[in-house]
């Protein structure tokens, strides 16, 4: 059976729930009801597979034990893994009708099978995996045909699902293996969520370093290797390409621009901008014509 519920939202009422259970496999699609604020938790005792068909929201949090919470406004098609025993939890104010698929899978259950390696994997928050994609929609597809399903096949599918999940571990562990000296990929994908979804705020190297449980000293060195530039020049550096898409869509004025990135001034925007573009913002604005 599904863990009670699954995952609880608070109003319970927000959302409807489409279940199914398979040999070592809970799922259910979970769709909202209403654009209104909502707020949703687990503990799980199984790993917690989420594919987020639709999910864009102006507002809210999401929260995955071991990693920084992300304030990531738009997830469409992404996929989180949460490991059994993590905390899941977060809230937030709809853009769209959020949609999902929740996969429980049993640490100890039968699609666990030594030969396709370690199912250990550590949480991950709106990531990006094409093959394991294309699997959990073929597993909604099942679950939405209801009575019509092909159990032979889902059972298939759900082999496959965990399958795909080891081989992600593997590859994981590989760029890791790889990046050795420089920050390990767990680490890079960390820092870069933080300081995508604080471009606007100054970063602190202590606070940066604490997060993927390094020094200061060791953090530094290693990103520098990782990224190519120290972390203040990369902050800068995305705060600048953010400003460029920014300046393209011409929703927003200069020093709109520049207020809503953390400048102090248009003036400071104006020197950094140059620095990093080789022109101002409205000469780069002029040339988008």
């Amino acid at each position: 059976m599904i863990e009670t519920t699954g995952v609880s939202f608070s109003p319970e009422s927000i959302v409807r729930r489409q279940s199914s259970s398979w040999r070592g496999l809970d799922a259910e699609i979970v769709q909202l009801s209403r654009l209104e604020p909502f707020e949703y938790r687990l503990r799980a005792r199984r790993h917690l597979l989420i594919a987020s068909h639709r999910g864009e929201r102006h507002d809210g949090e999401t929260f995955v034990e071991g990693l920084p919470r992300s304030t990531r406004r738009e997830f469409n098609r992404r996929l989180t893994f949460v490991p059994a025993g993590a905390e899941f939890a977060g809230c937030q104010m709809p853009r769209a009708l959020y949609r999902g698929t929740y996969f429980y899978i049993d640490p100890v259950g039968p699609l666990i099978d030594p030969e396709l390696g370690r199912l250990d994997l550590g949480p991950r928050l709106f990531f990006d995996d094409p093959a394991l994609w294309a699997t959990a929609e073929k597993l909604t597809h099942e679950i939405e045909r209801g009575a019509q399903t092909d159990r032979l096949y889902v059972e298939a599918l759900s082999l496959v699902l965990v399958s795909e999940l080891a081989r992600h571990n593997r590859q994981n562990l590989g760029v890791e293996e790889q990046n050795r000296g420089g920050l390990a990929a767990w680490q890079q994908r960390a820092v870069d969520e933080t300081i995508e979804t604080h471009l606007a705020e100054p970063l602190s190297l202590v606070d940066l370093a604490g997060q993927v449980r390094l020094s200061p000293r060791h953090f530094a060195r290693a990103f520098k290797q990782t990224f190519g530039q120290p972390p203040h020049q990369y902050h800068l550096a995305r705060r600048i390409e953010r400003a460029k898409a920014l300046l393209g869509s011409r929703e927003m004025s200069v020093t709109e621009i520049a207020v809503s990135l953390g400048f102090a001034d248009t003036s400071a925007f104006s020197t950094t901008f140059r620095r990093f573009a080789g022109g101002t913002p409205r000469d780069y604005r002029r040339r988008q014509t």
